[in-house]
């Protein structure tokens, strides 16, 4: 028989056998069912490490026995992972890390640079074994150091948050998110046969959760309709084909997660859960839906007005940050605004230009103009990462010498000569009692309130997951192939679509092997993320930006090298820049041709315009302010170039 079809079998048969109900565990508390699992995972690892000692690994043979017991230590890896994630993500990339260096630093980059982190465990062995030559002693390090890091999980400091019921609805609201996000678009599961078998056990081993946890914390039990509707999910994902390209991830997300999702936020409230993690350092307790736009927040859309809570004085603070959007006041020539790259009637970026003009008004920038709508979703500005905020990158914009070429003395000094803008600071500064001064700060603080405003508007997709209204079958099975088959959904996390995955606190980078021309023949020379943070493995990464109103936000790419969707797409089917020949030593992206039909494609563009927000655009304004310095009244709504 088979090998990898004997492992589907085999992995199916011990979903099965562990299909336990309530009742099976209410003699066992949480705290004991956490002990034994994370021991249990250990002697797993203990046996593996012995099997591979044992075996000779240059043997076919050798190798596929190693697989196999590796697949029966993943599934006691998801018997755990509903805890580890949550408790101490950063040590989880020690056991099921995905890849074997990481930059990304979860939420700690918004206060300290980005550091080295090198990964192992059972994915990377996985995924090492498949490899023609490789070392046992590598091998052996990978197992090693992930059953030297389950330790850590058993220390105090960890165990202590067992004790009370608060950390249970936290790591509940991550797996959920999870659910959605990651657990069924293999995105950490080298063998895509495994991705349904996996979610199987770990659906009725998190049910085996469910029960130890009642059993401890009668009091703050989860609700019979959470309860009722989790076995429902159970039974859904049993009805699923194992094949990971037929599984109905619209429908899972839609009628079971998110609706699971809403019950678990109700009981954190209810409950009045408190976080002591910084897993939850963005995620909103009030939100009711995984497609809520106040899910998380990546960054103060107020600026320096952060404090600020009446809506009628972020109404005068909104609007004042209109008039400056469109005033080349804020440039050292007077004859460039905000408007001239990112142009609001299409969606804040210029769709017409393949890169702007620079300062000089001759060259052009070396990147597209990126869209501002939905930039608060990222935890990272710009597409190389420089700016942890908005505030940073709207101060760096404005005095970039080839951008806006303007100076802090001078913007506040000609704002100032502005009667209406005078006005309107003096009053806004006295909401700041830290910045008593007015700067710089808040004068692009306004302007980033304006902008923000266009991020709060829902798609036709998110209707569809709120249960407003249907979406056709041509999106649906667009989404699929999204979440399946095409792989987007491995980088373009829901519910963003962007590079934030849960639980929502760091920006992800990746490298495509973007060309330098459509021709495809060169790599771009934009070192990317590596210009900011010199490593091999960030050369020519960039920013997974949001798929949501692509449709309106053409070229394509940080240079502008594709200008339809369907040029992207077939860019990544044929495998990004290596697939395409280009010889790239850190690409990310797979190689490997997805083999997508004209009518697949046609499904995933269906579903991407699905993506396209409900957004009322606003007129420019009419005129603006008088400056008591009459040179100054000759400037142009939206610039001059």
């Amino acid at each position: 028989m088979n090998r990898v079809y004997f492992t589907v079998i085999s992995l199916v048969t011990l979903v099965l056998i562990t299909n336990l109900s309530f009742k099976s565990v209410t003699n066992d508390s949480y705290t004991q069912l956490y002990h034994s699992k994370i021991n249990g995972f250990y002697q797993d690892e203990t046996a593996l490490l012995s099997l591979i000692k044992k075996l000779n690994i240059d043997s076919g043979y050798g190798r596929q026995e190693i697989i196999y017991k590796l697949k029966q230590s993943r599934l006691q890896l998801k018997g755990i992972d509903f805890w580890l994630r949550y408790l101490d993500p950063v040590v989880y990339h020690k056991i099921n890390g995905a890849l074997s260096v990481e930059w990304e630093t979860e939420v700690f980059e918004k206060f300290e640079p980005p550091y080295k982190r090198e990964g192992s465990g059972l994915s990377l062995a996985e995924k090492y074994l498949l490899e023609k030559n490789i070392s046992k002693d590598s091998l052996i390090y990978l197992i090693s150091s992930s059953q030297q890091s389950i330790s850590h999980y058993l220390k105090d400091s960890i165990t202590v948050n067992l004790q009370e019921h608060d950390h249970f609805f936290l790591a509940n609201r991550l797996f959920l998110l999870n659910l959605a996000a990651i657990y069924t678009t293999g995105f950490e599961c080298p063998d895509p046969l495994n991705i349904i078998p996996e979610l199987n056990a770990m659906l009725q081993d998190v049910k085996q959760i469910y029960g130890a946890y009642h059993a401890q914390f009668p009091k703050y039990a989860l609700s019979t309709d959470y309860v009722n509707l989790y076995d429902q999910a159970i039974k859904f994902v049993h009805s699923q084909p194992l094949d990971p390209n037929a599984f109905n991830h619209f429908l899972f997300i839609k009628d079971y997660v998110n609706p699971l999702f809403n019950l678990n936020q109700r009981m954190i409230r209810d409950y009045q859960v408190i976080s002591r993690n910084f897993n939850d350092f963005s995620l909103d307790n009030n939100s009711n839906s995984i497609f809520d736009k106040s899910l998380y927040a990546g960054q103060n859309t107020k600026g320096i007005y952060i404090a600020v809570d009446d809506s009628a004085l972020l109404g005068e603070i909104k609007a004042t940050g209109k008039l400056l959007f469109y005033d080349p006041i804020l440039s050292g020539n007077n004859k460039r605004s905000c408007a001239s790259c990112h142009k609001p009637t299409e969606y804040f970026t210029d769709t017409i230009k393949t890169t702007s003009l620079q300062f000089d008004g001759q060259n052009n920038l070396t990147r597209n103009t990126p869209t501002l709508i939905n930039v608060m979703y990222n935890h990272l500005i710009m597409l190389d990462g420089k700016h942890v905020s908005l505030l940073a990158q709207a101060r760096d914009v404005v005095k970039n010498p080839i951008e806006m070429g303007s100076k802090d003395v001078d913007i506040v000094d000609k704002v100032m000569s502005c009667g209406i803008y005078e006005k309107a600071f003096r009053k806004f500064v006295k909401f700041t009692p830290n910045a008593k001064k007015i700067s710089i700060d808040h004068i692009v603080s306004a302007v980033i309130l304006y902008y923000s405003s266009f991020s709060n508007n829902y798609s036709p997709f998110d209707d569809a997951m709120n249960k407003k209204k249907a979406l056709p079958s041509d999106c649906i099975n667009g989404f699929n192939l999204f979440m399946g088959k095409a792989q987007c959904g491995t980088c373009h996390f829901v519910p963003q679509f962007n590079g934030v995955k849960p639980p929502y606190i760091n920006s992800e980078f990746e490298v495509i092997g973007i060309p330098a021309e459509k021709s495809g023949k060169s790599l771009s020379a934009d070192r990317g993320r590596a210009a900011i943070y010199a490593s091999a493995e960030m050369q020519h990464a960039f920013r997974t930006s949001t798929i949501r109103n692509v449709a309106f936000t053409k070229p394509y790419m940080h240079n502008g090298v594709f200008n339809s969707l369907e040029e992207v797409i077939d860019f990544y089917d044929a495998g990004g820049g290596t697939g395409k020949g280009i010889k790239i030593n850190n690409q990310t992206l797979t190689a490997d041709s997805l083999k997508l039909s004209k009518t697949e494609k046609q499904q995933l563009t269906a579903f991407i315009q699905s993506l396209n927000e409900n957004i009322i655009f606003e007129e420019a304004p009419r005129l603006l302010p008088v400056s008591q310095n009459k040179t100054l009244n000759n400037r142009k709504i939206g610039g001059e170039y």
